[in-house]
């Protein structure tokens, strides 16, 4: 009694696990072709392409970003779980405050990053593009609120 309770139970959390994507009856494809890039309106000279879902929706994301070279991003956190897949050029995650080291990754590396964690993240001397995959709703926040973008005069 008590196993088929459990199945029963794991068989409902599976169900409402599913991504709403899951349940079209579409394949989605994206050519690399087809990858429509636009300006970053949170940091400036980084430029994104939202290639599935809405990141500031509860569903599954995947998006490109294509940041300069020497770029940085502070201090932060995010509230959801990050997969990176570095595509082409070099990318740097330093975990914690420890912002002077890193892990070097380079074109066809993963990163996953747990929800909360605080980080920061830049490019070497050459421009990166790099695929971002998380379930939403996307935020960031950053761990010295002058850094923030957001929050500077335009």
């Amino acid at each position: 009694m008590k196993v088929r309770v459990l199945l029963t139970l794991a068989g409902a959390a599976i169900s409402f696990a599913v991504p709403a994507f899951a349940a079209q009856d579409a394949m989605i494809a994206v050519a690399a072709d087809e990858v429509v890039w636009k300006d970053d309106t949170l940091f400036k000279g980084a430029q994104i392409a939202n290639l599935l879902g809405d990141p500031a929706k509860a569903e599954t994301v995947v998006m490109r970003v294509k940041w300069p070279p020497n770029f940085k991003v502070p201090l932060h956190t995010h509230p959801v779980t990050e997969v990176l897949t570095v595509l082409s050029g070099t990318l740097v995650d330093s975990m914690g405050d420890e912002t002077k080291k890193g892990v070097v990754l380079k074109p066809g590396s993963l990163f996953v990053l747990p929800a909360n964690h605080i980080h920061s993240i830049w490019t070497t001397d050459e421009e990166t593009i790099f695929q971002l995959s998380f379930t939403g709703p996307f935020d960031i926040t950053f761990i010295n609120p002058a850094d923030d973008p957001r929050k500077k005069a335009q």
